[in-house]
C-alpha cells in the first residue's frame, strides 16, 4: 500500500498526540488512585485486616476486568461507529464512573464503579492506539508510539502527587470531571479517520460479511497477539499491583513507607524511560527482537528481585528499574507491532481483542496473588511464581517470524477486495 500520509508532521497530528495522551495519563491516575485510597476506605467503612485484603482484591480485579472487557467492546464499537466517537465516548465513560465511586458508601458498589471505571479505560487505550496508527505516517510512528505510552506511567507518578493534595478519597475521585471536560472539548479537534472512512466506504459496505477478527485468515495473528501482549500485561500488573505490600513485608525500620514511596517512583521513571526509548530501540533492531530482550530482561530482573532478596537492599532499585525500563519499553514496541498486523476495517476489534484478552486472566493473577499468598509462602513467591508469563511471552515471541506475520495475507486480502 502507498503511504497516503505526509512525512511532515502537521498541526492536527500533534492536537491529536496532546489529546491522547492526556486521556491515557488521566487514565493512569483512575487506574491507581483507588490503591493509594484503599488504606482510608478500610477506615471510613471500618474494615478489619482480612476484609480489607479480601475487598482490596476484589476491587482491583474489578477494575481489571472492566478493562478486559471494555478493552474488546470498545474495539468493535470504534469498527462499527468510528474512531472519533469511541474515543469520545469512551473518555467521557471512565470520567463520569471515577466521579461516582467517590460518592459510593459501599465496597461492592465501589467495586462495580471500578468495574464500570476500567470498562471505558480499556477503551481509551484501544481507540488512542488505532486512532494514533491510522493518523501518524510511517516514519515518525514508532517513535510518537512510544512517547504515547509514556501518558500511563505519567499518569501513575501523578496519582500520589493528586492524592498529596486531598486525604479525603471522596475528593479524590472528583478528578474524573476532567476528562469528561476533555471528551466534550475534542468534539471540535478531533475529526474521524480518513482510513477508516475510507474502508467503510469501499470495502466493509461492498463485503459486510466478507472478513472479520475471527477469520481463518487472521485466526494465528490473533492468538500470537494477545499470547505476547498478555503474558507482559499480567506480568506487569501483578508485579505494579502488589510490588508495595511485598516491600512492606520485607522492611522492619521506621522508614518503611519513604523505601516504598522510592520503589514506586524509580517504578515510574523506568517505565517512563523504556517508553520513551522504545520507538529508537524498534527501529534499531525491530519488534520481534525488542521483545525477546524486553521478556528476558523481566524474567531475570523478576527472578533476582522475587528471589534472592528477603530483606530490603539498594540491589531491589536496580532491579525494579529493569523490570519497569523493559515494561515501558515493550509497551511501546507493542503499541506499533500488534495494530499492524491486522487491515484497517477490523483492526480496532482485533488489536482491542488482543490487547485484553489476557487482561481477563490479568484480573485473576491480580485476585489470587491477593488471596493465595499465604498458601503461596508470602507474596514474593506468588509474584515470582506468576512472573514465569514473562517465559511465555518470550517462547510465543522467539517462535514467530521475524517479517510481519500477517504480510502474505494481506497481500491475498487486497486480490479479494481491492482498493
Amino acid at each position: 500500500m502507498k503511504n497516503d500520509q505526509p512525512d511532515k508532521i502537521n498541526w492536527y497530528q500533534v492536537s491529536l498526540f496532546a489529546i491522547c495522551f492526556i486521556c491515557v495519563a488521566f487514565g493512569g491516575i483512575v487506574s491507581s488512585l483507588m490503591s493509594i485510597y484503599l488504606p482510608a476506605v478500610a477506615k471510613e467503612f471500618a474494615m478489619d485486616q482480612d476484609k480489607s485484603s479480601t475487598a482490596a482484591s476484589y476491587i482491583n480485579a474489578a477494575f481489571v476486568f472492566g478493562w478486559a472487557i471494555g478493552g474488546y467492546s470498545w474495539g468493535m464499537i470504534g469498527d462499527r461507529i468510528g474512531r472519533k466517537k469511541a474515543l469520545l465516548f469512551s473518555v467521557g465513560w471512565y470520567g463520569f464512573f471515577t466521579m461516582l465511586t467517590g460518592f459510593m458508601n459501599h465496597w461492592i458498589a465501589i467495586a462495580f464503579c471500578r468495574f464500570a471505571s476500567g470498562f471505558g479505560m480499556g477503551g481509551v487505550l484501544v481507540v488512542t492506539t488505532t486512532i494514533m496508527i491510522e493518523e501518524w505516517n510511517e516514519r515518525s510512528k514508532a517513535v510518537i508510539m512510544g512517547f504515547l505510552s509514556i501518558a500511563m506511567p505519567i499518569g501513575i507518578f501523578s496519582a500520589g502527587w493528586i492524592a498529596s493534595f486531598s486525604n479525603n478519597w471522596r475528593q479524590g475521585f472528583l478528578i474524573g470531571i476532567v476528562p469528561i471536560l476533555i471528551a466534550i472539548m475534542s468534539i471540535w479537534v478531533i475529526r474521524e479517520s480518513e482510513k477508516w472512512k475510507s474502508k467503510l466506504d469501499k470495502t466493509v459496505v461492498a463485503e459486510k460479511n466478507a472478513i472479520t477478527a475471527f477469520s481463518a485468515v487472521y485466526r494465528k495473528n490473533l492468538v500470537t497477539g494477545s499470547v505476547i501482549f498478555g503474558s507482559m500485561l499480567i506480568g506487569l500488573w501483578a508485579i505494579f499491583s502488589w510490588l508495595p505490600t511485598w516491600l512492606d513485608s520485607i522492611i522492619h525500620d521506621e522508614n518503611a513507607n519513604k523505601k516504598i514511596g522510592s520503589v514506586m517512583m524509580i517504578f515510574g521513571i523506568g517505565g517512563i524511560t523504556g517508553g520513551i526509548l522504545s520507538g529508537w530501540i524498534l527501529n534499531a533492531i525491530g519488534s520481534r527482537k525488542s521483545m525477546i530482550f524486553c521478556f528476558l530482561t523481566c524474567s531475570i530482573c523478576s527472578f533476582l528481585l522475587f528471589r534472592t532478596n528477603s530483606s530490603f537492599n539498594n540491589l531491589i532499585y536496580a532491579e525494579v528499574a529493569g523490570i519497569a525500563f523493559f515494561f515501558g519499553a515493550s509497551q511501546g514496541v507493542l503499541s506499533v507491532y500488534i495494530p499492524e498486523l491486522f487491515p484497517v476495517q477490523i483492526r480496532a476489534t482485533a488489536t482491542g481483542f488482543c490487547f485484553n484478552i489476557g487482561r481477563l486472566l490479568t484480573a485473576t493473577a491480580v485476585l489470587f496473588i491477593g488471596l493465595l499468598q499465604s498458601f503461596l509462602g508470602g507474596y514474593g513467591n506468588a509474584l515470582f511464581i506468576f512472573s514465569f508469563v514473562f517465559l511465555i511471552g518470550l517462547i510465543a515471541t522467539v517462535f514467530t517470524s521475524n517479517k510481519n506475520v500477517n504480510q502474505w495475507r494481506i497481500f491475498k486480502f487486497r486480490k479479494e477486495f481491492p482498493e
